[in-house]
């Protein structure tokens, strides 16, 4: 079995103390060390095949340069360009990312928590919260550095990377007044999550603000960002016999089960109902038909969230500050929209003629 290379090694090969070998692997602290002697060593450790032992570098310093990821839903095409942001930019500075997945579940999110703290995470990212969320509220206490990415927490000393809900769902209602819609339904995300209520607030006071009828009726709300509650959501609408010419969905995944459940009552996408995403997930724009969407930039929250992280890492805990990043979000205009007409006036109400098609 071959030796494994250690830095005694490296520091013999290159004829220096071990110390200076260790500060030239170091990104912290090979500036301590002339630019030639670092390219020295950097080049003799890589022909060596020298790869650091994490476990002695956790005894020695008491850090694991690992940190914890945790998502809501991993199947959810939204968080793996996330998930690869965050480990590119932990990759920079030598950190490892270990994944965690809740399912949507708050009493997972807290195991997987105590888990990862277990294991010696230095500090987490969090897809999963929930905008109160109380583990956050405990880890905060005890000094745990968290960053949340995609969503927030209400306290606003919890840092967190989001996206501008505001502007991307009057992008959305403004796309779709611009094509004659009046009658715009909405199927909002749940209300606990931080996501799901900003996008909602947005719908309301864009609809006030373009002069839009106020109707309840015109409003549910899923319990989840997926495609099951997009459909549970359409046929509620639906069953409400009320007229509507579109529909604002809180994300790609609920818009996907909407156009399932339209399609199952004879009516079509856009030709009789205008249906709008959220996210731009990967292949939105190989749907049938592509998705009118709001795009976010879904790896650079990853890679910020995780730099915010590595940030707090190298400051001690009475020095950080939290800091809240609101990237700029892009509307996608597809095929799942188009103009109103006037044979499609009030055309998802239960009496029209596709309503009544025969099965």
């Amino acid at each position: 079995m071959k030796k494994r290379v250690t830095l005694r090694d490296v520091a013999a090969a290159a004829g220096v103390h071990v110390s200076t070998v260790s500060r030239a692997l170091d990104p912290k602290t090979r500036h301590l060390i002339t630019p030639e002697v670092v390219s020295h060593i950097l080049k003799l450790s890589e022909q060596l095949a020298y790869r650091p032992n994490a476990a002695a570098y956790s005894l020695k310093t008491n850090r694991s340069r690992t940190i914890g990821i945790i998502v809501p839903d991993i199947t959810n095409p939204v968080f793996p360009p996330i998930i690869r942001g965050a480990e590119d930019a932990l990759a920079q500075q030598n950190y490892v990312a270990i994944l965690g997945n809740t399912d949507g579940s708050p009493q997972r999110e807290e195991e997987i928590i105590d888990i990862m703290r277990a294991r010696g995470v230095e500090g987490l990212l969090l897809a999963s919260v929930k905008a109160r969320d109380t583990v956050v509220e405990r880890l905060a206490a005890e000094g745990m550095p968290i960053v949340t990415v995609n969503r927030r927490v209400d306290d606003p000393g919890t840092a967190s990377v989001v996206h501008d809900e505001r502007d991307g769902t009057s992008r959305i209602l403004n796309h779709l007044v611009g094509l004659g819609h009046r009658q715009i339904a909405c199927i909002a995300g749940p209300q606990d999550l931080s996501t799901g209520r900003d996008r909602y607030l947005a719908f309301e006071e864009g609809r006030a603000a373009l002069g839009l009828e106020r109707d309840a009726n015109l409003v549910t709300v899923a319990d989840s960002f997926n495609e099951s509650a997009g459909e549970r959501c359409a046929e509620e609408l639906l069953a409400r016999d009320i007229a509507f010419t579109a529909i604002v969905c809180a994300n790609d995944l609920i818009a996907i089960g909407a156009i399932s459940a339209l399609r199952r009552h004879g009516l079509a996408c856009p030709e009789n109902v205008s249906v709008t995403g959220y996210n731009d997930m990967p292949l939105a724009d190989r749907l049938l038909p592509p998705l009118t969407t709001i795009r976010v930039a879904q790896y650079k929250a990853g890679h910020a969230a995780a730099e915010l992280l590595l940030e707090a890492l190298s400051s001690q805990p009475g020095e950080r500050v939290a800091r809240h990043l609101v990237l700029p979000v892009e509307m996608i205009e597809r095929g799942s929209t188009q103009a109103v007409t006037v044979k499609a006036k009030g055309r998802a109400r239960r009496d029209t003629p596709a309503r009544l098609s025969p099965a």
